[in-house]
């Protein structure tokens, strides 16, 4: 009993995008439109999955917590009160989404006010790229560079368990400061080029929530209306860390992670793994699972290889596919003979094959609908297509008509077809080519360091929120134009029945209303008294709460099919137990 009470060297925390947001009246907007979380980003790095195999396989404890999940889920529950109460050796928050860049701090510093001996380690990708900044918050003690942080957070775990300090500076990846406060930043060399040692399912992290009686942190995000998680556990499989892809907005692109994470090519998981973990997930769940990263990304071997040990097997989840790319006939009609339950998702961005090309993206309109023809025609329960607003070259105009082609495709493919158009927010990646290099591609860049999008974060509206305006549009424009694009679309949706006339009515009713709310926020922003500004933000509070699920892209039209129920939490349980007393 004493084993399971025990506390865990490290706990990992999840902060939200803002950390009291109970208290800032701050209207996110569709920022999170687009994914399963609120604008709060309550879903934790998956990374979290593989730090935590990697770190109790070797004999560190680790409890994930997740801030965020725990803060939306019960108004009463207190943060500050839960972590004074916490007695790991370290630390550990991620700064992976630069979306958390006010939250991961604020969680830091409640962290350092009551225990400020217990070191604090941050992680990620944004983390990474603003270290040299970052580790000067005085709440920050070490950051682990790079998009592989398993085994040097383990060897600086070991160091702080056994207060062997004198390691410090010879340990890879790992952004530090001394006694004296001077930063050191040791060489990011860990950039595996494989990832077989790392597996993609639930019994890791269960069983460490198991251990430490937090069987609710283990929910990566909150849910909505009927899709609670613990009904809906969608669970990610990832094939690869990298890409083969050079898209101008991404800020996981190929020369994005060249230059800030050193990693010169993708490293991709092997295929029989991927099959592999995706066959261990469905004893555990009948809930949908996402493959993340295109299978056709290292070649049409390797795709075919996972699908052919799927064939083999019987299984009902779906399964959701990512194309970067237009892919070949048979890649759908083998497809169709591998799993019973498959569907797509594929990013044009826009109907204008010229900006995508701009963008890295070279696929025609011509091969988009040849893909989604093959697919339907396989068998593919859903093809959903991803549009985006802040684009090279995009005007207002250019949108509408986006808009209106996503009508055509629902009009010649029917309700399988299911697109979503959002805006390029709440921030571009620092990072990506357009960040680096805005005046080649027409953009301006409004906020250069961390702290310039810190306090962004707590802008009373998303549009004061972006840190970036094109020469085809400003901020203003963005955001109008989003809102306009959301109505159309929704409106669509509509006609060609995708949704039904209650969806519509409130979908409209509420991008309205945002609109409204934009301008008057807009008003606000004119007072000069910040007292006066404050309390009639306040009193809008309640309304921009109601749009925290979701504001153009109502939430449950991102779901596939799945009753409830869907974690198998008997075998799961069974499964953890016997791993826990190996």
């Amino acid at each position: 009993m004493s084993r399971v009470a025990s506390n865990p060297h490290l706990i990992l925390l999840h902060a939200p995008t803002v950390y009291d947001f109970r208290k800032y009246p701050i209207m996110f907007g569709p920022i999170a439109d687009g994914v399963p979380s609120t604008p709060l980003f309550e879903m934790y790095p998956i990374g979290f999955f593989s730090i935590v195999e990697h770190l109790e396989r070797n004999g560190i404890g680790v409890r994930i917590i997740n801030v965020a999940v725990r803060m939306l889920g019960n108004d009463g529950f207190d943060p500050e009160k839960m972590i004074r109460r916490l007695k790991p050796m370290a630390f550990g928050i991620d700064l992976h989404w630069l979306a958390h860049a006010q939250g991961s701090l604020e969680v830091a510093k409640l962290c350092k006010k009551y225990h400020p001996s217990i070191p604090v380690i941050f992680g990620g990708f944004s983390a990474t790229y603003f270290h040299e900044e970052v580790i000067r918050y005085p709440e920050v003690d070490f950051i682990i560079r790079g998009d592989s942080a398993e085994e040097p957070l383990l060897q600086l775990m070991k160091a702080i368990v056994h207060h062997s300090y004198s390691t410090i500076s010879t340990l890879p990846n790992l952004v530090w400061k001394d006694g004296s406060g001077k930063v050191h930043v040791n060489p990011l060399t860990h950039v595996p080029t494989e990832l077989n040692e790392f597996s993609n399912n639930y019994l890791p992290v269960f069983k460490s929530a198991l251990k430490y009686r937090d069987v609710g942190s283990l929910s990566p995000w909150k849910g909505w209306s009927s899709h609670e998680w613990l009904d809906y556990p969608i669970t990610p499989v990832i094939t690869c860390r990298g890409c083969i892809h050079n898209c101008t907005f991404c800020g996981g692109s190929r020369n994005a992670l060249a230059v800030y994470c050193n990693r010169k090519k993708p490293a991709f998981r092997d295929p029989h793994l991927i099959a592999e973990d995706i066959l261990k997930i469905t004893r555990y769940t009948k809930a949908p699972i996402f493959v993340i990263g295109d299978l056709l990304q290292p070649g049409e071997e390797y795709a075919y290889t996972v699908l052919g040990i799927l064939k083999k097997a019987e299984f009902k989840n779906h399964l959701v596919f990512e194309l970067f790319n237009a892919a070949p006939k048979d890649y759908f009609e083998l497809m169709a003979e591998s799993v019973e339950n498959f569907n797509f998702e594929l990013s044009p961005d826009s109907h204008d094959e010229r900006i995508r090309v701009i963008e890295g993206k070279r696929y025609t309109n011509e091969e988009i609908e040849q893909n989604i023809g093959w697919a339907l025609d396989s068998g593919c329960n859903r093809f959903d297509f991803f549009f985006m607003i802040g684009l090279p070259f995009q005007t207002r105009e250019s949108v509408m008509e986006t808009v209106d082609w996503s009508g055509y495709l629902m009009e010649k493919f029917g309700t399988r077809v299911v697109p979503f158009i959002l805006p390029y927010s709440p921030f571009l990646d620092p990072g990506c080519i357009l960040y680096e290099h805005p005046e080649k591609f027409g953009y301006k860049i409004l906020f250069n360091t961390f702290e310039d999008h810190r306090k962004a974060l707590l802008s009373p509206s998303w549009k004061y929120a972006l840190n970036y305006e094109t020469e085809w549009m400003t901020r203003d424009e963005i955001v109008d134009c989003t809102y306009r694009a959301g109505l159309r679309l929704n409106k669509l949706k509509m006609e060609y029945g995708l949704i039904d006339s209650t969806s519509f009515k409130r979908t409209e009713e509420r991008i309205k209303r945002a609109i409204e709310l934009t301008t008057v926020i807009d008003e606000i922003k004119e007072i000069n008294d910040e007292s006066v500004q404050r309390e009639r933000l306040m009193h809008l509070k309640p309304e921009f709460d109601m749009m925290l699920n979701a504001v153009i892209n109502e939430k449950m039209q991102m779901g596939w099919p799945a009753a409830k129920r869907n974690l198998r939490f008997l075998p799961l349980i069974k499964a953890a137990i016997v791993e826990y007393f190996k």
